[in-house]
Formats: C-alpha cells, structure tokens, sequence
C-alpha cells in the first residue's frame, strides 16, 4: 500500500503522467526513497530498468531521460546522494546510459544521452566513474566494425573532455591506442564523423602535455591529412570544428613550423606535375576569409594572427603571397566590429614585414583603413579604437619613403581629419594611439601630394596640442597619506608624462617637416589660391603656427610636468623642438631666443646636462643640450638691445669655442664657478669650456636670469682675468664684455675691485680699437667706469659718449618740466646724477661731450647737466665749469677765427649751459678774473656774430645779462666797461634792436627780448658810473613810442623789455652818452608847448600813457610791473618839464576805469604791488578824481585787517611806500586805523614775511629776466 500510495504521486497529477515517469511492471517492488520528493516525481530505481528495456518505446525512454536531467539541473544535491551511495549503482547508471547511447540512432535521444551522461559524471566527480565511462568508450571504439557507428561515442568523448580537461592527458596516456581510431575517423568518409573526431582532437591538443606527447603523431600522419580535410570541409560544423583543432594547434611553434613547412611544401610542388594531396594553411585561410559566412571569416583572421604571433618575420610572406592582406582590407567595411578587429590584428603583425609594403599592399589598403578608422570612431568600442589607430600608425610608421602612400591630397586631408577626430577621443587610451599615429603621419612622403594642406595640419595640431593640454591639466586625485596613494600618483605622473612625450614627438615631427619644406619650392604654398587672396596655407603661416603653439602650450606644458617629475628622453624632444624652431622661423629666432633666456632656459638646460649628463650618459641629451644653447647664444649675441652686434670675426671666434666647450660642461653652478676661478695654467680645450661657462652666465644676466651668487660670480670673474693676464693672453672680444658686465652687475657697493684686476682691465681695453666693441648699455657699467679713477681717466670721455648716444629716455619731456623739479627721474639718470653728485670731475667730461658730440647727443648731456644743476642746488661747480668752458671758448675762437657761427656745432648747447650756471649763481657775488675773462669772450664771440645767429646769441645775451645783474655794484660797473669797450657787440645790438619794428611775433621775439634788456642795462651802468663809450647805439624814439602805443598782445615779454628800455632813457632824461635817440625821418618843427618835453611830444605823450594803460590791462604780472615803473619815469620827467601835462595825465578819467578794471580780481586784489605802486602814484599827484579821499581810507582800512605776514616783500614794500605818501598828503582820515596800519608795518620787516621769497633772476621763453630791473 506505501508503494502504491507513493507511486499514486502529488494530487493533480495525471494518470498518463504518472505513467510515463513510473515503470509500473517494477515500481511497486521499488523502496520508496528511490523517489523524489519533488518534481519531477521521478523514480530512480524506474529509470534503471525502464531505459534499457527494449519493449518500452523511444519517446517514453526520451520523455523519462529528459525528466531525469531536468532533476539533475534542479536537485543536484539529492540526485547524487540517491546515485552516489553505492559505487554499483554508479556503474550501473553509467553503463545503462553508454548502452542507451550505442543503441539507439535517434539523434536528439543520442544528444540527450550525451548531456546526461556528461551532467552525471562531472557532478559524482568519482574516478571510478570516469574510468568506467572511458573504458566503455575504448571497447565501443574497438569492437565497432564501421566507423559510422562510432559517432556518438566520438562525440561523448569530446564533450567529455571538454567538461573535465585533465582527462586529455590521462586519454593519451592509458588509451593511446585510441589515436588509431581516431585517424580512421579523420579519413572515413563522413564529415560528420570527421567533425566530431576535429573536436575530439582539438580539446586533446588543448591540453600541453597531451600536445607535446601527439607532436610526433601530429607531424608524422596528421598535419597533411589535417590541411587537405580543413580544405575539402564541405559542412559548417567540420569546418568551425577543423578551425577550432588549429587554434589550439596554432598555440605552439612545434605545430605552427611543421603546418607552416607542410604549406611551404605544397606551395612550392603548386606548379609541378603529380598527384594532389598538398595543402597549403594560407590558401585554405584565404578560401575561408572569401566566404561569406562572417563566423568562419573570423575564425580565419584569428588563425592568421595566431601563426603571425609566433614570427611575423618568418610566417608572414606566406600570407603576403597569397594576396591575403588584400581581403582583409576588404573586410574592414565588414559591420562586424569582431571581424574588424581580427582584421586590424592581422595587418598590425602583417606590417611587420617589408614585404607587406613593398608589394604595395598599404597603397591598395589605406582609403580602407582611413574609412574603416572613421566608420570606427562612431562606434563605441575602445579597443576597436585602439587596435584601428594602432594599424594606421604601424602603416605610416613603416611605410617605405620612395613608396607614396596617399595617392592625393583629399585622401591625405581625409586622413588628418580622421586623425583628428581621434585624439579628441574622451577616452585616454585612444588618444594617445591617435597621438603616435600623428606622429607618424606627419612625415615628408606622406605629405608631399600637392597641395600641401598646411591649414589641415594646422587643425590636426592644434587639436593634438590641446587634448594634451587638457590631461596635463585635470587635477590629480589626491587621497589620504600612503603608500598606495603614492603609487597612484606616480602613475599618473608617469602617464602624463608618456602621454606629452608622444604629443611633443608629433611636434617634433611636424618642425622637421616644415623644415624639408623649406627647400622645396613647389611647397611654400597653394598654387591654386586665387591672386590677391590672404594665404593662409602657406608654409610661413604654417612655420608661425608652430612657433606660437610652441611658445602658448608645448613650453607650459613641458614646464608644469617638469615641476613634478624630470625625464631625459622629454626633454630631450622639447628641447630638440626649440631648436628646429630657431631654423623654421628664421625672422623670429632672435625674439625667440630673447624670450626663452629671459624664461630660465639657459639655467634650465645646465641643469639639465649636469643632472643627466654628468657620467657620459644621456649622451643624446647632452648633444641636444649644447646644440640647442649653441643656436641660441648665437641669436642673442646677434641681435642685442644694449651693445652694437658683433662682427662676423667676432661670431665666428664665439661659434668655435661654443662648439668645443659646450659639450664638455656637465657640471652644476658651484662647480662651475669653481672652474671659472681656477688660477692655475689653463691649457687650450679647459679654457674654451671657461669661455663657455662666462658667457652662458653674462647671457643669463642680461636677461635677469640671476642663477649664480652675485658674490661667487664677481669673484670667480676677477680670477678668470687675471689668470689671462698671467698667461698673457687676449681673450675674444665677447669674453671681454662679458666680463666687465657680470663685474658691472655684481659688484656690490662695498666691493671694490683689486688693483690688479682693473690694471688687467684696463690692458685689455686698450688692446681693443674702439671701446664700442665691448661697451654694453646700463647704468651699473657705467658707474663701474667712472668709479675706478684709472679706468675713468682713460676711457671715461668714451664711456659717457656711447651712454648718452645709447640712452633713449624722453629727455625733451624732462627739460619742459625742469624748472619744476618734479618729475620722477628715470632710473638711468637717477643713477648718473647719484655718480655725479659724488664725482663733480665728471662735469667736465660731460661739458666736452657738449661741445665735440653729435648735434642729438650733446643736446641729451645738456638737459642732464641742466637738469642736474637745477635739481643739485647745493653742488657749486660753477668755477670748475665756467674755467673749462673758458678754454673750450678761447679754442673755438681761435679754430674760427672770424666766424664761429658757421661751424658752431653744439656751441649754442654750451652756451645755454653756461647761462644756466650762471643763474645758480648767488646774487651779489664778486666777478673773478675768470668770469672776467669769460664777459670779454662770450662779448667778442657776439661781436663776431650776425643777428641770424638766434642759436648763439640767445644764450650769449642772457649770460651776458645775468652776469650785469647778479653780482655787486662795483662788478657791475667793471663788467658793463667790459661789455662797453666791445664796439662790434653794440653795434650788434644796434641791428638787432632794428628788426623790432619789423618781426614783432617772429622767432627772434626772444632775442629781441634780450637785446633790448641788455641795451637798458648797459645804458644804465654807462650812465650811473660815467663808463666811456666806445661806440654809441642809436635808437629810432618815435618807432618806440609807436611800437607801445600799439602793443601786440602775444609780445608782452618784448613790451615789457622795451618798457624797461623806455624807462630807462625816461630816468636819465634821454641824456645817456651809450643810447642815441635818433628820430626815424624828417620830423616837423616842435610845438611852442613841446619844447619843454623834448624829444616828446604831447601827442606823443598822451598816445603812450594810453598805451600803458592798455598793456596795464592785460593783467601780466611782469608787464605790469614794467609799465608801472614806466609810468613812473614819465610822470617824473613830466613834472619835471611840465607840471600841468603831468598833473593833466595823472587826472585822466581813464584811470579810474583803469584802477577798477584792475581791483575787480577780488577783495584783496588792491594788495598787489603793481596796484599799490599806481595808486601811490594817483595819491602823490593828488588825482582825487581817479582815487578820492574816502577810497584812500578804505584801501588804509582793508590793509589794517589784512594778515600781512602772508605777503611777499615786494607787496609789503608797496604797500609801506602808498602809505607814506599818503601821510605825508595829510589824507588819513581815521587816524586808529592809520596808527594800527603804521605799527604792523614797523613791525614786519621784509626779512621776517613768511612768504617765500621769490626769485629775481629767471628765464622766462628762454629769456634772462631780472624782475628787479624790470620792476625797479
């Protein structure tokens, strides 16, 4: 009842089910644990004796083994521990299932039994079982007369190899015999058979140690029989499974030379009568990559890049010479991203054989390969990607030069833009393949089909360049302290740096290519560019391109990795680079080179070649190095700012000795100064390399790229001169000035040089023919040359010559704000003022260099000298420059003779110095007999003089003005008979003074100017001190008083010097011995009434006072100061003559429109000397009129409550003398305010006014004024 009951299985279930899983004639005799428990609700003790039984149909026996498997998939664990338990009941499943097996021909039935019995022994995991199984399969093999009926077993034991590996060996080894059957299957004439004895040996040779035992079994009978059955495989499965046998068969060189040897036999009896049976490996592959089934065609690619792993070199011209790159180039427009692939790897290793491109191959191939790389790229395999721009790379790379790859130049521009969108790929891995493979497509034969797509390029470096700028930019990924994060970050460091060393060989590469360009003419630029388009694609744009991508990314990039890591194969690249770039831009090189020395690069690359190159390694970096600071020393030697270039002769000794001594400097800054500095005898080569190391530094310092101790340097210098001196040898001309520049620059203050040392010096510059040569523009040098009294004396003349023709400072700006004394200096001058401050001698040089310098520079050393003087008013030279001028004076004079004017040169520029240090001259001063001597010069150089000579006498007469108004009375008077006694300088004053009628507002206004001061002075010196005239000076009155009557508005400085004149002759009553007031024609008889004011009229009177009152209206300090003390004069020779004309001039209802015009500036507009002094004039003459009694009293009543310490002397002198006069006309009516006025003044003297003093001489449009003779 229990059986039945558990043979009654779960409820639901049918009764044929149950019947078909339960073998009811045994069930019931079955113990119920042979059941599963869960579906299926199998019996197992049912399957043991329902499969073997002949009377029980195949579908049931197919439906029960199926229920079987299933339960061995879904309860593993509970099948094998019912099967398991006894090793017969093992046996005995096995056994029962093989038989199955051999009985039965349905295929599906024989499938299943297969997976079942392959399930069954791979999960017992029993050796016993597996032996049993194996034994079986030998009896089958050996006792089945046909080799038909073997195909089941043949295929069992396939797959059971395949699921249990070890077994291959222990098949060779216990059942070797079984290789006889399996040759029998390999020549029955059944593909199936054949395909499952391929399979069978495919997972034997699968195994090594199986493999090398069938080597000789394989050699011997299989490897012809295997070619010819791969060749004649009609079916998929013998073929899949015949190129399944040779990829494990391809895993081993044995087996790839014997299959590869068989095929060369059949290739070479290909042309030979007999009988066939020869089959040649690549034939077979070609047959199958022809197939259009893509599953053997990539089979086929795999089996070629699996013989071509092994040697390319000796396995690939056989593949050549079957044609088979042709089709796979063919196969790369395949959609098959795998077969593309296979396709791309056998090319790669293909390439490596130059017969690959000699047969020409590559041209045929490579719009494939730019097609399939573009199609590619849309794809989103990486290695696809990678193995794509591998091939390319590998192609452009080995391409032979007289072989021309790209055919035109669309197919060249198609290929750079392919390229380019490559490296712009996110994924690192693909750009820098694109990156090696740009590279390599940037050579000569590759770009040479015209035209030269320059712009292309161009486009394809630029993108290079900035997918690396990019990665050298992203940040690294900073984690914690440790080792591991150490490690991460030295990766990434390394790979940055792999990944710009490959973009800086591109680089490279593209600079050589611009360099073969150059000589060759048909590819500077596109022939086929419209005339008078811009063209861009053109050689030099592209030549600049690579400077300027240079200069913005390669240079930052190389400098940022640099700071993080160092390789000597990057460097050696980057540097190569800028050395190509001085040739490619030629007209650039010297800007080049500028920018790199003053970027570190000489400091960078000594350090370069003594880290690296110290031990006579890294020779080609050392080589790189000194070629590169070879060019580069040239080009700055070449093209310098601050000396002159040097000679061919001279470049030529500087090229020999970089050449020899470049390559021998390894050594690091100290050292090298130590070399410098080494005082011993110094043989031929060690003294090149010493060269070398001074100029390397003198070129660093120029461009303030200070690497070395100020103080070694100076010192290690002053060695290297004097152990010339001491081998008495005449070093290079650019050693010289390198030498005393780096000792200009490194001296410090407190560091003098040894005598010794500037004897040495100064032995080698009078050696050199000029000190042009070595002169070098900056102010430390030239304070090294005036410092030393034995280099000064000698070739301080010089020095300050070549300063002054070198210095470009914007003097004429510096002159116009002088008298200002504000303006910041610029650094030059600070420095030459600060030498000349503490040298006063040098005055004397920069007065020759005035006078024997060109035009443009004496006018520079004028306005240092004037500019000086004027900003130094405590340095008195004006002795030690008035004595030198005196000689260089009397030497021109006597060099002239008669016309010093003609060839002047800079003696107008010495002149003007000369009056400005006469202007620096405290007032009051005794004249000496050297500025005795100086009067009479400058006197007789005027006389020599015509009126044109404006650029001489200007200067001339304001000295000789100054000189009459600067010192005492009793010098004056000994300084006037001086003057005097010169008749031709009267007589030049004469001329002069007669063109103020005509060239009123012309140039000469200026020295119209003065000749009429001088002519006031010296009449009024004649006439105080009774000096005798030696020749009179005549003067035209009436075009004087013509001249004031109608004054020109824009000559208020001539107005007011002819005013001063015009007062003058007033004050002595036109009496004076030295002036000849002439009329200017025939005039008619004087009035009865004028008699008395002869040589005046009254007319002529009244037109003047008028005006006087209209230049008074202008409002120009200077000129009202002039017409007042004129206004002065005339009311007193008026009155004099003719008191009512006087008083009738003084009560002019003008004047009182006059005084209110002038008090209408402000409150305090009354308290200005000029108003002053006319209003004390009105009150004098008792002109009530124009100033009345109560306006008197307000000016007193103003003047008492104003703060009088503020005013300047001359206001505080004007304003004592109105009130005086006022007192003694008895018109103080408020006597409190009289008397508070009277003791502010007595109590304020001039001396202690808090306002500034003002200056009485000046120069004012390049006039000498004395505001005292003006106004007094």
């Amino acid at each position: 009842m229990a059986v039945r009951e558990a043979a009654a299985g779960p409820r639901g279930l049918g009764r044929d089910e149950e019947t078909a899983l339960l073998y009811e004639r045994a069930h019931y005799r079955h113990d119920p644990c042979w059941l599963l428990p869960v579906p299926p609700r199998l019996c197992l003790a049912c399957v043991l004796e329902l499969l073997p039984e002949p009377c029980v149909s195949l579908v049931r026996k197919k439906h029960v083994l199926s229920c079987f498997q299933d339960a061995l998939l879904r309860h593993a664990s509970l099948v094998m521990q019912l099967v398991a338990q006894d090793q017969r009941i093992c046996t005995h499943f096995i056994s029962m299932l093989f038989g199955l097996l051999c009985n039965v021909e349905d295929g599906s039935v024989i499938d299943l039994c297969i997976e079942v019995l392959i399930q069954l022994t791979t999960q017992l995991k029993l050796e016993q079982t597996v032996h049993c199984l194996l034994d079986e399969c030998h009896k089958e093999l050996c006792n089945m007369p046909s080799m038909r009926d073997s195909l089941a077993t043949l295929t069992l034991l396939g797959k059971l190899v395949d699921a249990i590996p070890p077994l291959a060996d222990k098949l060779v080894m216990e059942h070797s015999n079984l290789m006889e059957h399996l040759l029998r299957g390999l020549v029955y004439p059944n593909e199936g058979v054949r395909a499952s004895v391929c399979y069978l040996y495919g997972k034997l040779y699968s195994s090594p140690v199986a493999a090398e035992m069938l080597s000789g079994h394989f050699r011997e009978k299989l490897c012809p029989l295997f070619l010819s059955i791969l060749d004649g495989a009609q079916t998929k499965e013998l073929q899949i499974n015949c190129l399944g046998w040779l990829r494990q068969l391809l895993k081993y060189d044995l087996f790839v030379s014997v299959i590869m040897n068989e095929s060369s036999l059949a290739e070479s009896t290909e042309g030979v009568e007999g009988p066939p049976g020869k089959t040649s490996l690549p034939l077979v592959l070609k047959k199958l990559l022809l197939s259009r089934d893509e599953t053997l065609q990539v089979a086929s690619a795999h089996c070629i890049t699996a013989v071509l792993v092994h040697s390319p070199a000796k396995h690939a011209p056989a593949f050549i010479h079957a044609d088979i790159p042709e089709f796979l180039f063919e196969h790369l427009s395949s959609s098959s991203e795998v077969l593309v692939w296979f396709s791309y790897n056998c090319l790669i290793l293909l390439a490596e054989e130059p017969l690959f491109f000699s047969k020409c191959h590559t041209v045929y191939g490579i719009e494939s390969v730019v097609r399939s790389l573009q199609g590619s790229l849309r794809m989103n395999n990486t290695e696809l990607h990678k193995e794509g721009l591998l091939l390319f790379a590998e192609i452009l790379t080995r391409q032979p030069e007289e072989i021309k790859l790209f055919t035109s130049s669309t197919m060249c521009r198609d290929a750079g833009r392919a390229l380019q969108e490559a490296v712009n790929s996110p994924v690192l891995e693909v750009a820098a393949e694109a990156v090696k493979a740009i590279s390599a497509f940037l050579r000569k034969d590759h770009q040479s089909a015209l035209p030269v797509q320059y712009r292309e390029l161009r486009a394809l470096l630029e993108a290079m360049l900035n997918r690396c700028a990019d990665f050298s930019q992203t940040p690294l990924n900073r984690r914690p302290l440790g080792h591991a994060s150490s490690r991460d970050s030295n990766k990434a460091i390394l790979r940055r740096g792999k990944f710009l060393l490959s973009t800086l060989e591109g680089f490279r590469n593209a600079c050589r290519l611009a360099m073969e360009f150059q000589s060759e003419p048909s590819a500077h630029e596109n022939p086929f560019t419209a005339p008078g388009a811009e063209k861009e694609d053109t050689l030099e744009a592209f030549s600049e391109f690579l400077l300027s991508a240079c200069d913005s990314l390669c240079i930052p990039m190389v400098m940022r990795h640099s700071e993080q890591a160092t390789q000597p194969n990057l460097m050696e690249v980057f540097l190569s680079i800028l050395h190509s770039l001085f040739v490619i831009v030629p007209h650039m090189k010297e800007k080049f080179s500028k920018k790199l020395a003053s970027s570190s690069f000489i400091r960078l690359t000594l350090e370069l070649k003594a880290r690296f190159c110290s031990s006579q390694s890294h020779s080609d970096l050392n080589q790189v190095c000194s070629s590169f600071l070879y060019d580069m020393s040239l080009n700055l030697l070449s093209a310098p700012e601050k000396t002159e270039p040097p000679s061919q002769e001279e470049l030529s000794a500087v090229s020999a000795f970089l050449q020899h001594g470049l390559p021998e400097i390894r050594s690091r800054s100290p050292e090298s100064l130590a070399f410098l500095s080494d005082r011993q005898y110094v043989e031929g080569i060690a003294r090149q390399r010493q060269y070398c190391i001074l100029l390397l530094f003198y070129l660093a310092y120029i461009h303030e790229d200070r690497f070395v101790s100020e103080a070694e340097l100076f010192v290690a210098v002053q060695s290297f001169l004097l152990s010339l001196q001491d081998q008495d040898e005449r070093p290079p001309l650019t050693v010289i000035r390198a030498s005393i520049y780096l000792l200009a620059i490194c001296q410090d203050k407190d560091d003098a040089l040894d005598e010794a040392v500037v004897s040495a010096i100064r032995k080698f510059l009078e050696g050199i023919p000029d000190l042009h040569l070595v002169y070098i523009h900056h102010p430390l040098l030239l304070r090294f040359f005036l410092l030393y009294p034995e280099l000064m004396s000698r070739f301080g003349h010089r020095v300050l010559e070549l300063w002054f023709s070198w210095e470009e400072s914007s003097y004429e700006e510096l002159d116009d704000v002088s008298s200002a004394g504000q303006s910041p200096l610029p650094a030059s001058l600070a420095a030459l003022f600060y030498m000349l401050r503490s040298s006063p001698s040098i005055l004397l040089i920069l007065l020759d260099l005035i006078y024997s310098s060109p035009v443009d520079t004496a006018r520079k050393v004028l306005i240092v000298l004037r500019t000086f003087l004027m900003r130094n008013e405590d340095v008195q030279v004006g002795g030690l420059i008035r004595g030198h001028f005196l000689l260089i004076l009397q030497h021109l004079l006597v060099e002239h003779g008669a016309s010093p004017s003609g060839d002047s040169g800079n003696l107008p520029l010495l002149l003007s110095l000369l009056s400005l240090v006469q202007l620096k001259n405290k007032s009051e001063q005794e004249l000496d007999s050297m500025a005795m001597k100086l009067l009479h010069q400058v006197s007789k150089l005027c006389g020599k003089c015509s009126p044109a000579d404006v650029d001489i006498l200007q200067p001339s007469f304001n000295f000789l003005y100054w000189s009459l108004h600067q010192t005492t009375p009793s010098s004056q008077k000994r300084a006037a008979a001086v003057l005097l006694s010169s008749t031709a300088l009267i007589e030049l004053l004469e001329k002069i003074l007669a063109l103020t009628w005509t060239e009123v507002d012309s140039p000469r206004t200026a020295l119209l100017c003065s000749a009429w001061l001088l002519a006031a002075s010296f009449s009024a010196q004649q006439h105080d001190g009774s000096l005798q005239v030696h020749q009179t000076l005549s003067v035209e009155l009436d075009q004087v008083l013509k001249v004031l009557s109608f004054p020109k508005k824009k000559a208020a400085l001539l107005s007011a010097a002819i005013l001063c004149f015009l007062r003058t002759a007033l004050q002595q009553s036109f009496s004076s011995a030295l002036v000849a007031l002439v009329p200017s024609g025939a005039q008619p008889p004087l009035a009865p009434e004028d008699t008395a004011l002869a040589p005046l009229g009254t007319s002529q009177v009244l037109s003047l006072v008028i005006g006087l009152q209209n230049l008074l209206v202008q409002k120009d300090p200077l000129l009202s100061y002039a017409c007042v003390a004129c206004l002065e004069a005339l009311l007193d020779y008026l009155h004099a003559r003719s008191p009512d004309i006087a008083f009738h001039v003084v009560s002019q209802p003008w004047n009182r429109f006059l005084l209110f015009t002038l008090l209408d500036a402000g409150e305090s507009s009354f308290l200005r000397p000029e108003i002053l002094r006319l209003m004390t004039l009105f009150v004098r003459f008792q002109s009530s009129s124009v100033l009345s009694r109560e306006e008197v009293g307000h000016v007193l009543q103003g003047a008492a409550l104003a703060d009088l310490s503020t005013l300047s002397n001359n206001t505080l002198q004007a304003l004592r003398g109105f009130f005086l006069q006022v007192q003694s006309m008895g018109l103080l009516a408020d006597e409190s305010t009289a008397q508070t006025l009277h003791v502010s003044l007595e109590g304020l003297s001039p001396s202690t006014s808090s306002a500034e003093p003002p200056l009485d001489m000046l120069c004012l449009g390049g006039v000498a004024v004395s505001l005292s003779h003006i106004r007094d």
